[in-house]
């Protein structure tokens, strides 16, 4: 580590910066494009995409909530508002009781199925169009290392 300067050199800040806009921008043309095709937010996409890939469709939400990035309250939020429009059903974790279970009906199956192709052709747009099959691995290997970085500093063994 570069302890010279407390500063980014000037290449750190370019990506730096163009890291941000990718952090920043990015989720907000997803939204925009998820309310406009589909009346979602990209949140709210996430969630019922997340619970599509899960076994049998269905997750503890505690285990949602940390694979969506979310508190509980914010996704208990999102839930009421998908058992009000028939995507999800919560009950009781039959194995645990202190655990609520969310399964996605076939209403919240349909509504991925019909969000899904704008939505893919949107990120594909964005983000894997613009690179080189060589520039996506990279990418791809640079991500996850940063990604693996920052966990592992939220989860306390970081510094």
């Amino acid at each position: 580590m570069d302890t010279q300067s407390p500063w980014l050199d000037d290449d750190q800040q370019d990506v730096w910066q163009a890291l941000l806009t990718v952090v920043i921008a990015l989720p907000a043309a997803l939204d925009r494009q998820l309310q406009r095709d589909a009346g979602i937010s990209n949140f709210e996409y996430g969630v019922l995409a997340r619970l599509s890939m899960s076994d049998e469709a269905t997750m503890r939400l505690s285990d949602l909530a940390r694979e969506c990035d979310s508190t509980q309250p914010r996704l208990s939020k999102v839930m009421d508002r998908f058992e009000a429009r028939d995507w999800v059903a919560r009950r009781p974790d039959p194995t645990d009781g202190r655990y609520t279970l969310a399964t996605l009906t076939d209403a919240g199956r349909q509504k991925v199925v019909a969000s899904a192709p704008e939505h893919v052709a949107q990120v594909k747009r964005l983000v894997f169009d613009p690179l080189s099959a060589a520039q996506r691995r990279h990418l791809g290997t640079a991500l996850t290392r940063i990604a693996a970085t920052v966990r592992r500093e939220l989860e306390g063994e970081g510094r």
